[in-house]
């Protein structure tokens, strides 16, 4: 009997010290999608530490680029290229801003929130966009 509650015990421990699985997102890049023209697809995603996005390109005249001021402090700027997908794993926790750079002005950006936004959320509310950017992203704060 000792035996048996000693293997049931160390099963119950490795599976409880399993990491748990990484989910993959998908984002489109769209010329016209639910909220309108020129649209991130969905524009707003909770992720958790290690989840997986990849921003695809449905269409050669957009991009995906992060946001200057709205990145956790020693995450390097990302650009995927006009027309190509971008895959990105998120490690570390906070608000990440992103956007197509031809179709910034017309609001084309999307929110990443990873774990706790906490360390850089004020800092990323306070940046500045051009055109609908800004009303856009004001909303997609509000998803929070």
């Amino acid at each position: 009997m000792k035996s048996v509650l000693a293997g049931l015990a160390l099963v119950i421990g490795l599976a409880a010290a399993a990491p748990a699985l990484a989910a993959d997102f998908e984002v489109k890049m769209l010329n016209k999608g639910v909220k309108g023209a020129m649209v991130f697809e969905p524009d707003f995603l909770k992720v958790a530490p290690g989840d997986t996005v990849t921003f695809k390109a449905t269409n050669p005249g957009h991009n995906v680029e992060t946001v200057d001021g709205m990145l956790p402090a020693g995450v390097q700027p990302m650009d995927g290229g006009l027309g190509k997908d971008m895959t990105v794993t998120f490690t570390q926790e906070g608000v990440y801003g992103f956007k197509c750079k031809p179709h910034y002005i017309m609001g084309m950006v999307a929110l990443i929130v990873v774990g706790n936004p906490a360390g850089n959320l004020d800092a990323a509310k306070a940046v500045k966009h051009p055109g609908k950017a800004g009303k856009t992203f004001e909303e997609l704060f509000g998803g929070l």
